[in-house]
């Protein structure tokens, strides 16, 4: 008897061994659950979150996953996603063709074109080196200057830039003060556009452009030193023209000519690093523009509603809920979203890349670079969480991908909508829960 009584013993500390080795690594879910549920933050708005282990591929915890979300920035994952199913490793710069003494060039929508950051010049210097004659054959974006549901007073914001076929340098104006304290505008083009108008009164000094013009005024006050300001300018074939002249100093004449199937495309930047600018800062005017590169590599025209339905339909029929998908940015609230949909996407994205490094460079990175440099503290100086920030007024949600101390690799959509607290408190919130799994797993 006392031998079988000591049988049962052993057999009893090690299977409390052997139970505790097998859930050593284990995320458990009550124990997420009781982060949410103890989370005063969590509970007093509409949230929702998905965690998802990539490499047992199982979900892990859903809080409201099945629900829909205004995704804001979040959205421009989608965009990358389709943009890496349907581009090449280059950005098209426009298409062409030459007939006798002429170049006809029709755009792609290539946000890299002189841009800021990315200095696409390959397009340019074609246009600039031929010796041909230049004609822009303007028409084939096919949808409006700002996406479906965007919000019509934010037009005076950087943030906002309009959306066209031939963008050049961000599509936006620098207004700033010289060494002399004198105001001037980038490009210089636009410098006889800007003028004082004593009739606007402002309690701070600031320029506003007219909503439906190239006209920026400011207030008769005293320039602020250093004063800096983007505004994004008004669209048109009009404005196009003259700004490619400005550049090319040569003449560009417009035309109108169908785009034929024999016409040439010349790559500007590598896409790699436009898919880095749009993610990391988040940025809208290359993201929706992106959109309309795809258009052009599927379709003829430049069209985002035909470029989100191919996409839905031939790269996001699988996920959990059809996506409420508008834009390219993320700036229309009529976007929507299900946690668990967006950690799919997340998935399919890693699958896409196939190379972990590279995604992980393309993304914002917690207390590193992008929009999640502040938000997050490193581990030793290593970062932990890879992820897409997405913010509107009382909105603000985190997506992407989170690696535990113990090696798990995590994918998890984090969203929050409908809060009256500063956003502030949301992140600190998201980052503690993050966080937490993060050292706890």
């Amino acid at each position: 008897m006392k031998r079988a009584a000591l049988t049962i013993i052993l057999l009893s500390i090690i299977l409390l061994v052997l139970d505790k080795s097998a859930h050593a690594g284990k995320i458990r879910k009550r124990k997420i659950r009781k982060l949410f549920a103890h989370s005063a933050i969590v509970s007093d708005h509409f949230a929702g979150f998905a965690l998802y282990d990539m490499d047992a591929k199982k979900m892990i915890y859903e809080l409201n996953a099945d629900k829909y979300f205004i995704p804001a920035s979040n959205t421009k994952l989608f965009t990358f996603y389709t943009c890496l199913k349907m581009l090449s490793d280059s950005i098209p710069a426009f298409k062409y063709t030459i007939h006798n003494d002429s170049l006809i060039f029709w755009g792609t929508g290539d946000p890299s074109f002189l841009h800021s950051d990315l200095k696409g010049i390959n397009g340019f210097n074609l246009l600039k080196n031929t010796d041909k004659k230049l004609f822009f054959s303007p028409g084939q974006y096919k949808n409006d200057f700002y996406g479906a549901g965007w919000a019509w007073d934010d037009y005076n914001d950087y943030y906002q830039a309009e959306i066209n076929e031939f963008p050049i340098e961000d599509n936006v104006a620098t207004v700033y003060a010289d060494k002399n304290g004198e105001l001037q505008i980038t490009p210089s083009w636009l410098k006889p556009y800007l003028r004082c108008d004593s009739n606007y009164q402002a309690s701070v000094f600031s320029v506003k452009r007219d909503f439906l013009t190239n006209g920026f005024i400011y207030p008769a006050m005293k320039i602020p030193a250093n004063y800096r300001k983007e505004i994004p300018w008004k669209t048109s074939t009009q404005l196009t023209l003259a700004l490619l002249q400005d550049s090319l100093k040569k003449r560009v004449e417009e035309i109108h000519l169908p785009l034929g199937d024999d016409a040439k495309t010349i790559y500007d930047a590598n896409a790699d690093s436009v898919y880095k600018h749009m993610l990391q800062p988040s940025d809208n005017f290359i993201a929706e523009q992106l959109l309309l590169v795809c258009s052009s590599v599927k379709f003829k025209t430049l069209n985002i509603d035909s470029v989100i339905a191919y996409s839905k339909t031939h790269y996001l029929n699988d996920l959990p809920d059809v996506p409420q998908w508008v834009d390219g940015s993320g700036l229309s609230r009529r976007n929507l979203f299900t946690p668990r949909s967006i950690v799919m996407l997340l998935c399919k994205i890693a699958d896409a890349v196939n190379n972990e490094q590279l995604l992980h460079s393309l993304m914002p990175a917690g207390g590193v670079v992008g929009t999640l440099k502040r938000a997050y503290k490193t581990d030793n100086g290593q970062p932990f969480v890879w992820a897409k920030t997405g913010s509107l007024s009382n909105n603000h949600n985190q997506s992407g991908y989170l690696v535990t101390r113990k090696g798990k690799r995590l994918a998890f959509s984090f969203m929050n909508n409908n809060f009256t607290r500063p956003t502030g408190e949301i992140r600190d919130e998201m980052v503690r829960i993050m966080t937490y799994i993060h050292e706890k797993f």
